[in-house]
């Protein structure tokens, strides 16, 4: 007789949605949200509202803005039942965006203890006669320790998630350059799209364009083409590490998707990834963007082809006036004969004798 299979854990997503309702009915606000922080910004991942705010899923602003920097930071109250009574709160830019009274919240930590988001909850009203809303900090630990817990079991999940594609995608690669080809870039493209979606990780997209693969075919023949993409391709695979994803889209471009990372890291890796490619003898355009919640990694990658243009014409500019810089050799004039030097007079026995007529 076989054993029924073990129920599988609730996704980050449905257990953040049952808190959310719970919250609503135990305690209600006009707003509770679960939120995440990246990239400088707190973005409201799941939330339930009644009225009065008109915030939607993955609306949000700069976390130096908000409330819950300070809650996680230990430096404002994790239950203020009046905001205007808690100076860091009262001066916060979002409350003279919105007409909040009171406000609770609770850290959402990572595995490794680092900050993932944020239960946060608000209203217009004041709360401070309201016995639920001032006994809530108990409650609200224990759910952020739960949705810590079920986002680490998350993590373990997408570890496997990610090696079963990773594995599936070594048999998509391009013959040529030894990276993924553009069939296995779309469907892990279309993979981590549905993860961003849930957990809105810090996530880039690189786009990469060879300067110089058709004058090479013109001047040096395919072969020397094909080198060059070779070289190119070993670049980038030295370049990234195992959690990155480095495709040939076609031709002379290249993609590579940063898995956690944040913009101004991807600014570091385009910084880098010119000085390795100029160290292996490669010219290429690179441009980064960050994958922003509300557009999403598709909005993302046509950023950063957009970003690549940019570079490549600049680049095209420079290259042109440093060419138009160098001097013309200027031909040198034959020095112009000097004048015969004088004869003298021939002597005989030291004194002048007169020349011969």
């Amino acid at each position: 007789m076989t054993e029924p299979d073990a129920p599988q854990p609730p996704s980050f997503e449905e257990a953040a949605r049952r808190v959310l309702a719970y919250l609503r009915e135990a305690v209600p606000l006009a707003l509770w949200s679960v939120t995440r922080v990246e990239n400088g910004r707190q973005t409201y991942l799941y939330l339930e509202q009644d009225s009065g705010y008109d915030l939607l899923p993955r609306d949000g602003g700069a976390w130096e803005d908000g409330f819950c920097v300070h809650m996680a930071a230990g430096t404002g109250p994790a239950v203020a039942p009046d905001v205007r009574a808690v100076p860091v709160y009262a001066a916060a830019p979002c409350t003279r965006e919105l007409s909040i009274g009171s406000y609770a919240g609770a850290a959402v930590l990572e595995p490794d203890g680092s900050l993932f988001g944020t239960i946060c909850g608000f209203d217009p009203q004041v709360r401070a006669d309201d016995p639920a809303f001032l006994a809530l900090q108990p409650l609200l630990q224990l759910l952020s320790r739960l949705l810590s817990m079920v986002l680490a079991a998350s993590r373990a999940q997408d570890v496997a998630a990610r090696g079963a594609a990773d594995a599936r995608a070594a048999a998509e690669l391009d013959a040529l350059t030894g990276v993924v080809n553009r069939r296995g870039w779309d469907r892990i493209v279309a993979d981590e799209a549905a993860r961003f979606a849930e957990l809105a990780d810090p996530t880039g997209v690189m786009v990469v364009d060879l300067d110089d693969l058709a004058r090479i075919n013109d001047e040096q023949g395919h072969e020397a083409g094909d080198a060059y993409l070779r070289t190119a391709g070993e670049t980038l695979r030295a370049a990234f590490g195992p959690g990155d994803v480095v495709a040939r889209l076609g031709g002379d471009a290249f993609g590579v998707l940063l898995r956690g990372c944040t913009r101004d890291q991807g600014k570091q890796r385009v910084s880098r990834l010119y000085a390795q490619l100029e160290a292996a003898g490669v010219a290429g355009s690179i441009g980064c963007a960050s994958v922003h919640p509300l557009r999403g990694i598709l909005a993302a990658a046509a950023e950063a082809a957009a970003a690549m243009s940019a570079a490549k014409r600049v680049r095209a500019a420079a290259r042109t006036a440093r060419s138009s810089a160098v001097p013309t050799p200027r031909k040198e004039r034959p020095p112009a004969p000097s004048a015969p030097l004088p004869v003298p007079s021939p002597r005989i026995g030291g004194a002048l004798r007169a020349p011969a007529a």
